[in-house]
């Protein structure tokens, strides 16, 4: 990890600076307003701590290089794990893993990842770039891999191209407790003990690359699979539907009024693109874009929001009682191929912009807590919206990185309900509401604070009121730069990190910010 030092910032002058348009010498711009309500006193569902969880796929390099280099590489490693993307995942306290997929997952077959590496067959992964899989990295590597850096596994099981035995035999192999010949495989193959599997899904993405099926056709393969998935009193798994994307509610609604019994979540997932309509051919570049698509993407991020809310209103007439979680399971934000590279990789860039999109998501995560109990980002190591990038020994932690970093606190905090009112950062024919706030209450005691200025050339001034609480002390963090690009890279990875916020006052009670342009700052509260 690299040794990063705290600045003390002059958080006035630091607005001052950072609210100058691109390339100006006049006076910055007036700051907006904007004040919140924080009801410490009407505490809400408890932030589950894997609503920050992460999305490990076979694409690219974000297994190969990423994660495993092999015993006999010269990047320095523990049994093939990186050492150094060890310490990072250790250090960021993931609380949960997906593995292998996405549109993997339904073409994997799990018996071709275990035993002697020598011997496992040599496969082709058609989904990414069509380049030879080895299956080095299977079922026991993942497993130990979560283990090592104290994450939960969660495994999507192959139904597009398997079948219901091969699915209930692989849950067989990784928790029974019982003398068969599956636990002797897995004990030939170093693992004794069974593992303990939180999550297991059955499909990933079956409206498209998981199968192609009709909401109604997959609920009642999900009835079939679920019915054979067995294991030992007390290890089932909590077994996961594959749902719906962006504003369709059909498979929620399918899956809500068919399915009674097995399904403890249904999965969703949501891409952010920069291109206004969504376009998937031409998204726009990850780098180099004008504040069109800064403004673009983040309008397109904050639609999850409304999207969340329509799934839950279908939730919560089938589910009162909230039983069942809405997990989302792929989110994040998708640009164009990086140029040179293959673009079955999905490689990109991670900028502030992305941190902001990150910021802000994660708000509205935490705001739907009592129902969103998980969520994965797509993806952990050098793949889309990625905490870590490598080049071969070298290796750096993105802007979104470090935006989970500064929202530890909220894991497993209490939610406090938020009233915000802001104007609103407009851009042409874009608007988006220009501050984004979340409060929780850790189990210390202290009152957590995150908040985000979207808008990338003025500040803000927040004032906010708490209710039920009397705080006397604030300390915070910051990320911010001058660029909306900002970013790291291999020979500067130190160039935008968290430094330490002194633009944050408590006067009276009431909690004063001066929150700087495209900034993310969390404030704890004592």
């Amino acid at each position: 990890m690299p040794n990063l030092k705290p600045l003390r910032l002059v958080a006035p002058v630091l607005a001052a600076l950072l609210s100058m348009p691109f390339g100006a010498s006049a006076q910055p711009a007036r700051a907006l307003s904007a004040t919140v309500t924080i009801r410490a006193d009407r505490p809400g569902a408890e932030i589950n701590p894997d609503i920050f969880g992460q999305f490990a796929e076979h694409l690219g390099h974000g297994i190969y290089e990423g994660i495993w280099v092999g015993k006999d590489s010269s990047i320095p490693n523990t049994d093939g794990y990186r050492n150094d993307v060890l310490a990072a995942l250790k250090d960021l306290h993931v609380p949960v893993i997906r593995w292998p997929g996405g549109c993997f997952a339904d073409e994997y077959h799990w018996r071709d990842g275990v035993g002697p590496a020598a011997q496992r067959p040599i496969t082709v992964n058609t989904n990414w770039g069509g380049v030879p899989e080895t299956n080095a990295f299977g079922t026991n590597e993942f497993l130990d891999f979560a283990e090592m850096i104290g994450a939960k596994a969660y495994v999507n099981g192959n139904l597009g191209t398997g079948s219901p035995e091969e699915m209930a035999d692989w849950l067989k192999y990784m928790t029974s407790d019982q003398d068969t010949t599956l636990t002797r495989m897995r004990r030939d193959n170093g693992r004794d003990r069974p593992w303990k599997i939180p999550f297991f899904a059955i499909g990933n993405e079956a409206w498209g690359c998981g199968g192609d099926m009709r909401p109604e056709y997959y609920a009642d393969l999900f009835r079939r699979y679920a019915t054979f998935l067995k294991a030992p009193k007390g290890a089932r798994p909590l077994i996961i539907a594959s749902g719906g994307h962006d504003a369709d509610t059909s498979w929620t609604k399918v899956l809500m009024s068919t399915i009674h019994q097995n399904m403890g979540a249904i999965s969703y997932h949501y891409y952010t693109l920069p291109s206004p309509t969504h376009d998937w051919q031409a998204k726009g570049p990850a780098t180099g874009f004008g504040e069109d698509q800064w403004a673009s993407t983040l309008v397109n991020a904050l639609k999850i929001d409304d999207y969340i809310k329509q799934n839950i209103a279908i939730m919560n007439k089938y589910d009162p009682q909230k039983k069942i979680g809405f997990f989302v399971d792929e989110w994040g934000t998708w640009y164009d191929p990086e140029p040179g590279r293959n673009p079955g990789f999905l490689y990109q860039q991670n900028t502030l912009r992305d941190a902001v999109v990150a910021a802000a998501t994660l708000n509205i995560f935490e705001k739907h807590a009592a129902r969103v109990r998980m969520a994965n980002i797509a993806q952990m190591v050098n793949v889309l919206q990625a905490m870590i990038l490598t080049d071969g020994p070298k290796m750096l932690l993105t802007p979104t990185y470090h935006v989970f970093h500064m929202y530890i606190p909220f894991q497993g905090a209490t939610l406090l309900p938020t009233d915000l009112k802001t104007p609103n950062y407009k851009f042409e024919k874009f608007s988006v509401p220009a501050v984004s706030v979340s409060a929780a209450r850790t189990a210390g005691g202290a009152i957590e604070v995150s908040l985000v200025n979207l808008h990338p050339d003025r500040s803000a001034q927040v004032s906010a009121t708490i209710k039920g609480a009397a705080p006397r002390h604030v300390s915070g963090t910051i990320l911010t730069a001058s660029a909306m690009d900002a970013h790291n890279t291999f020979d500067d990875p130190n160039a935008l990190h968290p430094v330490t916020f002194d633009g944050a006052k408590i006067v009276n009670g009431r909690l004063d910010v001066a929150l700087p342009p495209k900034s993310v700052v969390v404030l704890s509260l004592q």
